[in-house]
């Protein structure tokens, strides 16, 4: 999740209260916007849940948290109230005009990596030489703290 409009933390906390069976939730970093126009820095964290979702019923509900914060989707990588992706979805792989699992972009994105390997530092993605943990420092350096 991110948000770089309104009051991020709250509209974050907002999502995570309105989401079902969450088992854990990142720290929140602050991110340089990546790609799109300029833009104020962005707080981003992963929420770990459990679901019996489909995905695309999932998708429907990341989508259903964006509008109630009043998303406006005016501009490719713009400023957002809030931006709800899935990164993962067990193992499954799908690729789809509107759903890719996993997130196609997450794997270069320390916005991403950082709070994913928080929560799951051993976790092997799929095609992933090493745990996230391992391939964040390798591809991003240190931790940011």
């Amino acid at each position: 999740m991110g948000s770089n409009l309104g009051d991020s933390r709250q509209l974050l906390m907002t999502a995570i209260n309105n989401l079902s069976d969450v088992r854990a939730v990142s720290g929140v970093y602050e991110t340089a916007p990546v790609g799109g126009p300029t833009q104020d820095a962005y707080l981003n964290l992963v929420v770990e849940i459990s679901t019996s979702l489909e995905p695309y019923e999932l998708l429907s509900v990341c989508q259903g948290l964006e509008q109630e914060a009043r998303r406006v989707r005016a501009v490719r990588w713009g400023p957002r109230t809030l931006d709800v992706d899935i990164l993962l979805y067990g193992e499954l792989q799908l690729t789809d005009p509107d759903l890719t699992i996993p997130h196609p972009r997450m794997y270069e994105r320390a916005f991403v990596l950082y709070p994913l390997a928080e929560l799951a530092p051993e976790l092997l993605p799929k095609g992933w030489e090493a745990p996230v943990a391992d391939q964040v420092i390798e591809r991003l350096g240190d931790w940011p703290l």
